[in-house]
């Protein structure tokens, strides 16, 4: 049995290494897997895109826990779902569910039952003390049900929508990775229709260029802009950082649109 986790701990601190030890006490024989601890602070929908993007490569079975949740110790809802075999645990804020690329979950439940919690539970650290340890419990075998009362639905977060204008594209960052690469919510099949020879995209004021098949088809320190491993537009710098070149940030606009002739 795998457990992964994603959070945007980071590494500074010890949250992450105390998720590791609550799990082990409960169960010294599951394996931890980290995801990354690097979502950007606070950010419900970089920790989303990350699950969405990483899931398709881990066995049915995994559980995968991911925290990040502004909302610890409100009235947000912790959970667990089950899709397709495996399990995700979180906070009820949207993170979990894209995950589900449309699909209905076998199951939702509340994690009410606080025999799978550790005690006494703080209003700021429900990683350790109710998803760590109720991950735990799932991974020797505790079945979804015994953890509390069922749900019929999730909060669902929803991507950013294109805006058509003729042939123009308005688009927008969705994620910005650790290289400062721009990822754009826009996929390859959207461009259908345009030549894609002949587009210009824009940061902006910035123009960055045309489409490009990979990270050096052009000269160091220009822009390059591809479809990348997530199957998203990327905004990338030769040798260099797209972000700080440009000081983009997640939800500046890009636009799309045939090359003048």
């Amino acid at each position: 049995m795998l457990i992964t986790l994603t959070t945007d701990f980071g590494y500074q601190d010890s949250f992450v290494g105390i998720m590791k030890g609550v799990i082990y006490t409960i169960n010294p024989a599951v394996q931890v897997i980290d995801l990354t601890h690097g979502v950007p602070p606070q950010n419900i929908l970089a920790g989303a895109l990350i699950l969405q993007h990483s899931i398709r490569y881990f066995p049915p079975g995994t559980i995968h826990v991911v925290v990040v949740d502004p909302g610890v110790g409100s009235s947000r809802h912790p959970i667990l779902i089950e899709l397709d075999g495996s399990y995700y645990i979180g906070p009820d804020n949207g993170v979990l569910s894209l995950a589900f690329e449309r699909q209905r979950p076998s199951s939702i439940t509340l994690l009410s039952k606080t025999d799978f919690h550790l005690h006494p539970t703080s209003n700021t650290f429900h990683a350790r003390e109710i998803f760590a340890p109720v991950a735990a419990h799932l991974s020797l075998g505790v079945a979804p049900a015994e953890f509390g009362e069922k749900l019929a639905s999730v909060i669902e977060l929803t991507i950013p929508k294109l805006v058509r204008r003729g042939h123009i594209i308005d688009a927008e960052i969705l994620y910005i990775d650790g290289f400062g690469n721009l990822f754009v919510n826009i996929r390859e099949r959207e461009l259908a229709g345009l030549e894609k020879e002949r587009l210009r995209i824009s940061l902006g004021p910035i123009e960055v260029g045309g489409l490009s098949t990979n990270y050096s088809a052009l000269g160091n320190g220009e822009f390059v802009c591809v479809f990348n491993s997530w199957g998203l537009l990327e905004i990338a710098l030769n040798k260099g950082s797209a972000r700080q070149r440009t000081g983009a940030k997640i939800g500046d606009k890009v636009t799309i649109a045939p090359k003048a002739d």
